[in-house]
């Protein structure tokens, strides 16, 4: 990896005769380092497995889902994409795909994500039969809203995110004002955790929008509620729901679109890498253990790589399951 040119170029000269199958399968792969902090996780422990178990020449790239995801359509680098956000560039990477230039290895490296409303666990222990959106929102009295106790809180998304448009408009297809509710915008990310955060820390009740793998439903426990209704097609979501209110007459009753999240390389790298897309298929991670890892990130300042060396240590159990009995000694030797 090039933030540790020399130990990492000591470790492979080191094992690198022991390795040359390995190595000769392998050889070098770039790999995107996104901009959050599991994808700065994923990417990291990618690194180290594949540098340490397989002898692969490992490069970090730093990236962003749209433009690391253009730049591997484009110039088929980096090779790999461990968390690519699949819903930001749906059309374009389906028709990477269809041509040939990109492939989804992996359609589910971790489990247990996505957006949608939530609440805290503390409410899921009191109120274990209000068990989905729809239960949850005939009873606004459970979630008073500060300025006005008459009225239930629904805390959306802040102004300018995406999401803000999306819950204005389910906040109309629900009926939810006719229902007693109010929709309270959080002013900024950081209101948006804090409320959640005074809540939890209160034992009181709370309800909104919110999103996992993220460190706050790790350490709070924050639990997505399933909605009733079925997810109502693309056509209601992109050209109303997603919208701005003006564009958006008629929102329809759905549920929230599916969170997909894919490790996605390139044809090239598909063909070429050997050993290492094997491993690339296998590693799955727990929602939970994320979340968990979030969490430690944010508690202790951590960088992707302090996290992924975190996770080894901690989660063997987990990662052992992804490779071969014999890299997985060669992984832990190297740490």
């Amino acid at each position: 990896m090039k933030f540790n040119t020399l130990v990492a170029t000591s470790a492979f000269g080191l094992i690198a005769s022991a390795g040359a199958a390995f190595a000769s399968d392998c050889g070098s792969i770039s790999i995107a380092e996104m901009n959050w902090a599991s994808a700065e996780l994923m990417a990291n422990v990618d690194a180290i497995i594949l540098e340490e178990g397989y002898d692969c020449d490992v490069e970090l790239i730093a990236g962003a889902t749209q433009t690391t995801f253009a730049s591997m359509s484009e110039k088929s680098e980096p090779d790999v994409a461990p968390e690519l956000w699949i819903n930001a560039v749906a059309t374009p990477l389906a028709a990477a795909k269809e041509e040939g230039t990109l492939v989804a290895l992996n359609d589910g490296p971790i489990t247990g994500l996505g957006e949608g409303w939530w609440v805290t666990e503390k409410f899921t222990q009191d109120h274990p039969e209000l068990d989905t959106v729809e239960k949850v929102l005939a009873h606004p009295e459970l979630f008073p809203y500060v300025e006005d106790e008459s009225k239930g809180a629904f805390m959306g998304c802040p102004a300018g995110w995406g999401c803000q448009l999306i819950n204005a408009n389910l906040f109309r297809a629900y009926d939810m004002e006719e229902k007693g509710w109010t929709l309270v915008d959080p002013g900024s990310a950081a209101g948006l955790d804090g409320s959640i955060a005074k809540a939890a820390d209160r034992d009181e009740p709370w309800f909104g929008y919110y999103w996992s793998p993220t460190s706050l439903v790790g350490k709070y426990g924050l639990k997505m509620l399933p909605f009733e209704a079925e997810y109502a097609g693309d056509d209601n979501w992109n050209n109303c729901v997603a919208l701005a209110e003006q564009d958006c007459a008629d929102p329809q009753v759905t549920a929230w679109v599916e969170s997909e999240v894919e490790s996605v390389v390139t044809a090239e790298f598909a063909e070429k890498a050997g050993v290492a897309t094997e491993y690339l298929k296998a590693r799955v991670y727990p929602g939970e253990v994320m979340n968990a890892m979030l969490v430690y990130m944010t508690e202790n300042q951590a960088t992707g790589e302090d996290a992924a060396y975190e996770f080894l240590e901690t989660h063997a159990d987990l990662w052992t399951q992804w490779v071969p009995a014999d890299v997985a000694e060669k992984v832990k030797a190297g740490l």
